[in-house]
């Protein structure tokens, strides 16, 4: 798998981070399913953004770009993605770069022109199946530079030449940098070879970049990625989530509110097509779809004793199998948690005790094990305050529960009242109450 990773050049925000956990439910689902993974996640250390905004802090490019790369592999980490095999930087591969781009100079779908390279892109038959663009309809998007020096606009650059006071590194046909097109294609086939099974990334990288990176790398004679997926957006008011917008929100800023497996529930719950639209109450609710599951895998721990994982249901199996289709998996996980707790509730303890088993199972596949050493209260980001204010809240709730089961609506009523004084919200579903803590 190659994924395209991060130009690393502000925080990230949970657009960002979004698509790598999608990858990494993919990924841990391919090495369940018995397959050895080898994933690359590059890193994209120079760019025009990185420079302009090194430029307006004061600050080195390469020490930006580093401050950042760092920030982005801790959001990753907090969040519970898995190491990728390698994660090569576009600045350590500008050898394989220039071997590329005289493979298509010479065979004549690339040329060189004011220090410039440029990829000719009605040399390559084609041009514009992955993305479904026309070729007399091609806008590359590129800034200015050395455009008067192309053949054809609609052309992409390869290499840039240099410009005062920016990085620049020797070729045969000029100083320069790389382009951004170029810096995967070198990137992937270095690790992957000239031909591998999964290309991922963002739907917003389909044209031009993963067009440009399929047609350089075909027109080289590299097979490529056999399949391409692309994750859809994290949305705020129907825009993508982006800094540009000023509409983002940062990983650390959210771990501030809820603990990381309760963010990354809410990341990877949706289907990785599915754009997401970005509120308080959406994330608000997938924390209390995590502590259902929780409370669930503790109580039967307590109960009936230590729970290791078991089987995956074939419902989960078959949903994941089908193009990764989270939401009918976390459905199956759901329904099989209400059975544990009816089974729990009815005093079948070796019975509450599989499908626990089970449960851990599925969590541990989707990243999101509460019993795990990674989730659990000592290996987890969950603070005294946090777990003092969700033990007494689910107490309160239980107390409720069990109120109203009794039919003494008087006591049912009050631990609600309490809860409400409180600055608790609690909204009654077929999941069972779901509590937030009301906006001040």
């Amino acid at each position: 798998m190659y994924v395209c990773g991060a130009t690393v050049q502000g925080i990230p925000h949970i657009g960002h981070i979004r698509g790598a956990l999608n990858y990494d439910v993919l990924r841990r689902w391919l090495v369940h399913s018995g397959l050895d993974v080898l994933m690359v996640r590059n890193v994209t250390d120079i760019d025009d953004k990185i420079l302009v905004k090194a430029a307006a802090a004061d600050r080195p490019w390469w020490e930006w770009a580093a401050t950042h790369e760092r920030a982005f592999e801790s959001a990753y980490e907090s969040l519970g993605c898995l190491p990728p095999s390698i994660a090569p930087r576009a600045t350590g591969h500008v050898t394989q770069m220039v071997e590329l781009m005289q493979r298509l100079i010479d065979g004549g779908h690339a040329y060189a022109a004011d220090g410039n390279v440029y990829f000719s892109v009605k040399a390559f038959d084609g041009y514009g199946e992955l993305s479904g663009q026309k070729l007399d309809e091609v806008q590359q998007g590129e800034d200015k530079r050395g455009g008067e020096a192309k053949r054809d606009p609609r052309d992409f650059t390869l290499w840039k030449s240099a410009k005062p006071g920016e990085p620049s590194w020797p070729t045969p046909w000029g100083s320069g940098r790389p382009g951004w097109h170029l810096e995967c294609s070198a990137m992937a086939t270095a690790y992957l070879g000239a031909e591998f099974d999964i290309h991922g990334g963002g739907v917003d990288l389909v044209f031009p970049h993963h067009e440009n990176e399929r047609a350089q790398s075909n027109a080289a004679g590299d097979g490529f990625a056999r399949f391409w997926l692309h994750n859809a957006w994290v949305t705020m008011a129907g825009e993508k989530m982006a800094k540009s917008l000023g509409n983002t929100v940062s990983i650390p800023e959210m771990l501030k509110h809820y603990r990381a497996p309760e963010l990354r529930y809410y990341l990877v719950q949706p289907h990785y097509r599915s754009t997401v639209e970005y509120s308080d109450g959406a994330v608000a609710e997938a924390a209390q779809g995590y502590r259902r599951i929780e409370q669930f895998l503790r109580r039967t721990a307590g109960i009936a004793g230590a729970v290791h994982l078991g089987e995956i249901p074939a419902g989960f199996a078959a949903a994941l199998d089908d193009d990764l289709a989270t939401p009918q998996a976390f459905a199956v996980l759901h329904n099989t948690v209400r059975d544990g707790n009816a089974a729990l509730d009815a005093a079948d303890n070796s019975k509450a005790r599989e499908i626990a088993a089970s449960v851990r199972a599925m969590t541990d596949v989707l990243g999101l094990d509460p019993l795990s050493a990674r989730w659990s209260e000592a290996g987890g980001n969950e603070t005294p305050t946090r777990q003092a204010l969700s033990d007494l809240v689910e107490g309160l709730l239980t107390e409720r529960q069990q109120a109203r089961a009794e039919k003494d609506f008087a006591r049912a009523d009050a631990a609600r009242d309490r809860l409400q004084q409180a600055g608790i919200v609690v909204e009654d579903t077929p999941n069972g109450p779901q509590w937030t803590v009301k906006d001040v």
